[in-house]
């Protein structure tokens, strides 16, 4: 149901996890533990698949602050539970304080958790290829600054995401990337279809080694691929399913 890495464990006073698609209570295609309120999925399901996630990462028992996501590079500060029902449109959320639980919701799109514990300042961002290009992981490193974290000392993990071998894309989409930095040329391998397979988490990965902190990892999970395990956007386009779930991947401070 839930996937940790060592790193963030080993934080004192950091509880954090990135949720599979198991152990909720919807069903169908959203089978089971969709947390996307933006889905046509029954809002009481939703609210409770929220609350199982927040109760198997051992955070507080508080609601799950997330946004709207839009694919931006805005991040905010959250010093109180956010109101779900009129959710801010940005793509990345950092707080400081106790009980403040913060979540993003991905279907292929990178989750990426980040924590200072001696800062005690944690950070949730969604980054599909739109948001990492646009900055989003540089502006959530901004903004847990303006709490008083530290680069050096923050940890950055980056959860179950699309992986290269499952995310093909079109000649014409390296151009934004290798027109930022030639060397962006590695994150794309070419196909027999004489197209390219993207490495979402290894961009990731690397403008994060980029800004100096202190660690930074992926799971490896590969959210297309795994069926059992992941919700996933390509795969449901794939297949012409009208809709998908949402996991969910969540931190907070004790």
């Amino acid at each position: 149901m839930i996937v940790t890495v060592g790193e963030l464990d080993r934080l004192p006073g950091i509880r954090h996890g990135f949720l599979t698609r198991n152990g909720g209570v919807s069903d169908g295609i959203y089978d089971s533990l969709n947390c996307g309120l933006g889905t046509t999925d029954e809002r009481d399901r939703v609210m409770e698949n929220r609350a199982r996630a927040v109760k198997a990462a051992g955070l507080t028992d508080t609601p799950l602050s997330t946004a709207y996501q839009v694919h931006s590079a805005k991040v905010l500060v959250v010093d109180r539970p956010l109101d779900q029902s009129n959710r801010p449109e940005v793509d990345g959320l950092v707080t400081n304080t106790q009980g403040v639980n913060l979540g993003v919701l991905t279907a292929d799109c990178g989750p990426v958790l980040f924590a200072d514990a001696a800062a005690g300042v944690v950070g949730a961002a969604h980054a599909g290829w739109k948001g990492a290009v646009g900055g989003v992981l540089e502006e959530t490193v901004r903004v847990m600054e303006t709490l008083g974290a530290r680069r050096e000392n923050i940890v950055a993990a980056i959860g179950p995401c699309i992986g290269q071998a499952s995310y093909e894309v079109g000649t014409e989409f390296p151009a934004p990337f290798i027109a930022q930095d030639p060397a962006n040329a590695r994150f794309f391998a070419a196909n027999a279809c004489r197209k390219f397979q993207f490495d979402l988490a290894g961009y990731c990965a690397s403008r994060l080694e980029k800004l100096g902190l202190g660690t930074v990892i992926a799971t490896g999970h590969d959210t297309c691929a795994l069926e059992d395990d992941f919700f996933s956007y390509r795969r449901k386009t794939k297949r012409g399913e009208p809709d998908y779930g949402r996991q969910v991947s969540v931190i907070g401070l004790l």
